[in-house]
């Protein structure tokens, strides 16, 4: 009976102790996104540091799990979401991806202003003489994005200057093609400017 009593208060402690770390420690969709927050943010909106994490707030949930699936099968170069991602069941990715798609904290913003309008006139007219279409024909007016075709409003500043200008190193990797394809010839043709006055323009649209 002695061994059943502790055995007993042993379960009762445990489950206090569970019940005090929450289900964020326990296991779960709660845990992965208490993970993501580490790097993505409290609310998703990304990271300022050393090196710029994307936001994730507010992203079209098919562009985060065909992300997620391309670190997981090498298309995309990044060992460190590679590590992330491989674990992932494909109904985490899902339940994840549907998460960040309902978030909305506002942007960060903090881009150089000077090229705003550049860049506005880019993302609405494009650059036909460079061969670069207008970045609204495909992720919107409002850069939202629509499927597999990525929300670029709000996106934080130095993560976008630093994915357009290396475009060629993380995407596109092995020898699947996917969407990222599409734009590997834009990317390759804007210059460093045209790219800072870009991304500048599309990080404060909420």
């Amino acid at each position: 009976m002695l061994q059943i009593a502790v055995l007993a208060a042993a379960l009762a402690s445990s489950a206090r102790a569970q019940e005090r770390m929450g289900p964020a420690r326990v296991g779960g969709l709660e845990a992965k996104l208490e993970y993501c927050k580490t790097c993505h943010g409290l609310s998703g909106q990304g990271y300022l540091g050393w090196f710029p994490m994307p936001r994730l707030a507010g992203q079209q949930p098919e562009y985060i799990e065909a992300q997620l699936k391309a670190f997981i099968e090498r298309r995309r170069a990044n060992p460190v979401m590679r590590n992330v991602a491989h674990v992932l069941s494909p109904s985490m990715i899902s339940a994840l991806a549907n998460h960040f798609q309902h978030l909305n904290p506002p942007p960060f913003g903090g881009a150089p202003r000077g090229s705003i309008a550049t860049g506005k006139k880019i993302y609405e007219e494009g650059l036909p003489e460079s061969n670069v279409p207008a970045c609204s024909a495909c992720h919107g007016p409002d850069g939202h994005g629509q499927n597999e075709i990525p929300r670029l409003a709000g996106q934080v500043y130095p993560y976008m200057v630093g994915q357009l200008s290396g475009w060629a190193k993380e995407r596109g990797q092995g020898t699947s093609v996917d969407t990222s394809a599409i734009m590997a010839p834009t990317a390759h043709n804007l210059t460093r400017s045209q790219i800072e006055a870009v991304a500048a323009y599309v990080s404060y649209l909420h």
